[in-house]
């Protein structure tokens, strides 16, 4: 089995469990909740009427809450499952502007560009190539339109699951396969899966979309993350969670927006996908 129908049947399994986690709270979410963070709204803007490319983007929470605010939204994920509940949720909603593709980021050569590329919070693991991953985001991004992402830290993921000891690479150095019982969002679910991830530097999430011509407008590290994912974490304040024993001594999570310049050699401003 390849990396990309073990990590779909990991995703397929564990959407089954999202939809009725707390962690992700559709009840409240249905109600009217957004999903979106603090960090990647201030990055966001006003979003109403622009065209949205959100890629990774589960079982849709996220692109549901951008559409509620306006945005022409385009969600793509590598889970079937989570992108037949994506679209369920929107006709529960009532919301008939969002579309939802079930492709690989690889894979995906839609026939549009964006105002916006968005993707967040766990994503860029599960891909092995970053170039690829920023010539897509290029793509797709209409000359001006920018790249908002926000993603946890590659320091995270260097250290054992309870944060006790370093043990992976900082750098992307070998695909590393792991088997977890549960879920992030409910550890108790029943569940057994196999996944394939990569660890990225952040120079490597940087060297990637500058060498596809991407102008990084901002870069920020937090020491907090906004999801209560993690083992051993502690809330500091509402919304802000740390590794108890670590406080604040490591960073969480990263954010940057980058910008497609309106003239980059080998995308003209008049250029169709």
């Amino acid at each position: 089995m390849d990396y990309l129908e073990k990590n779909r049947n990991t995703w397929n399994q564990r959407t089954l469990y999202h939809l009725q986690s707390d962690f992700y709270d559709l009840e409240g979410f249905m109600k009217g909740a957004t999903s979106l963070k603090d960090i990647e709204l201030g990055l966001l803007g006003e979003v109403a009427g622009k065209t949205i490319l959100h890629l990774q983007c589960h079982f849709g929470q996220d692109t549901l809450s951008l559409a509620r605010l306006g945005a022409k939204v385009t969600g793509v994920d590598l889970s079937d499952i989570a992108i037949y509940s994506a679209e369920s949720l929107a006709i529960q909603m009532d919301l008939l502007t969002p579309q939802f593709i079930c492709s690989d980021v690889y894979d995906l050569n839609l026939n549009q560009q964006f105002d916006l590329v968005f993707t967040s919070y766990g994503v860029i693991g599960w891909l092995p190539d970053l170039d690829r991953w920023a010539e897509v985001i290029a793509r797709h991004l209409k000359p001006g339109g920018r790249l908002v992402f926000a993603e946890f830290h590659p320091v995270v993921w260097m250290f054992d699951s309870h944060f006790r000891y370093v043990q992976y690479s900082y750098f992307n150095t070998e695909a590393i396969e792991e088997t977890t019982q549960g879920t992030y969002a409910d550890p108790d679910a029943p569940i057994t899966t196999d996944s394939v991830g990569w660890n990225h530097s952040l120079g490597e999430v940087l060297s990637s979309l500058i060498g596809q011509g991407l102008q990084i407008d901002f870069f920020q590290e937090y020491d907090y993350s906004p999801y209560d994912c993690f083992a051993e974490t502690v809330e500091v304040e509402p919304g802000k969670f740390r590794i108890r024993h670590l406080d604040a001594k490591i960073p969480m999570v990263f954010a940057l927006q980058a910008t497609k310049p309106k003239a980059v050699e080998g995308y003209a401003a008049s250029e169709n996908v």
